[in-house]
């Protein structure tokens, strides 16, 4: 019962992450906060497994850094993005456009 508790409900809510990101396609900002959250969940499930397994936590730490990169990096193309177009939607936009 325990550890059906303990991988049950993070890949629950990683799936509703993912329900979120493919439903909710109409706002950069959006869709950086859901990819946010499929992290956050893929975290918890790895901090979970390592400490099932006595590893070490370094391989975690390494992660938050690669999470942050990927937020850092996430943010500078919403902010680009806004500067030339003037507003997130993907619709007012072409991407084959250069």
């Amino acid at each position: 019962m325990m550890m059906s508790l303990y991988w049950g409900l993070p890949c629950f809510l990683f799936l509703m992450g993912i329900f979120v990101f493919v439903s909710n396609r109409k706002h950069l900002l959006s869709m950086l906060l859901s990819l946010e959250y499929i992290v956050l969940n893929l975290f918890f499930l790895l901090f979970i497994y390592l400490n099932l397994m006595d590893y070490s936590s370094f391989f975690s730490m390494m992660f938050l850094t690669f999470s942050v990169c990927e937020g850092a990096l996430g943010l500078s193309i919403l902010v680009s993005m806004i500067r030339t177009h003037g507003n997130d939607y993907f619709q007012s936009f072409n991407i084959l456009q250069c």
